[in-house]
């Protein structure tokens, strides 16, 4: 499982879904899907533009955490 990290960094950074989106140039829509985790897909770009807004590396935004975890905590 890969979980974006968006919610952590936005609180880190004292930034606002709003902000973000109009920095990375990316809908709210969007923003608000990676925020709560519900997103299905990030384009390359987009993952860029939010690293590039809040000035972090991917590892910061995205963590990848094993299926043999994820279902130990279910």
């Amino acid at each position: 499982m890969i979980r974006i990290k968006l919610s952590d960094l936005l609180g880190k950074h004292k930034m606002n879904q709003k902000t973000l989106s109009r920095l990375a140039n990316i809908r709210p829509a969007t923003v608000s899907k990676m925020y709560y985790e519900e997103t299905k897909r990030i384009e390359i770009s987009q993952i860029n533009n939010i690293c590039k807004a809040l000035d972090c590396e991917v590892s910061e935004l995205l963590e990848y955490i094993p299926d043999d975890e994820v279902q130990k905590k279910s």
